[in-house]
């Protein structure tokens, strides 16, 4: 099972607790686990990304064992940490401001 975090907010238009569990195996990749989490959540889509382009909406950041994925390809196969649950991927509402 693939453990994801969600930012408070989608938590609430999800009605889930703040980590859900998806059950993916294989070479798990950040665009798999979305498609799953949309499939599973359909208010969900468009939220995190773009529902056409399937690209990162601003200001959402995904990290995988603290560190920050966004810029890699989200067809990238994910650390085995995330892949065998021992991590979740986190997807974070990012902050912008001065």
């Amino acid at each position: 099972m693939i453990r994801v975090t969600l930012p408070a907010q989608l938590c609430t238009l999800a009605n889930v607790n703040r980590e859900v569990a998806l059950p993916l195996e294989g070479a798990v990749t950040v665009s798999m686990i979305l498609d799953t989490l949309e499939t599973r959540y359909p208010m969900l889509r468009g939220t995190i990304r773009d529902q056409i382009t399937k690209q990162r909406r601003p200001f959402i950041r995904y990290f995988a064992c603290g560190e920050d994925i966004s810029q890699e390809s989200p067809t990238q196969p994910l650390p085995e940490e995330v892949v065998k649950g021992r991590e979740p991927l986190r997807v974070i509402g990012a902050m912008a401001g001065g």
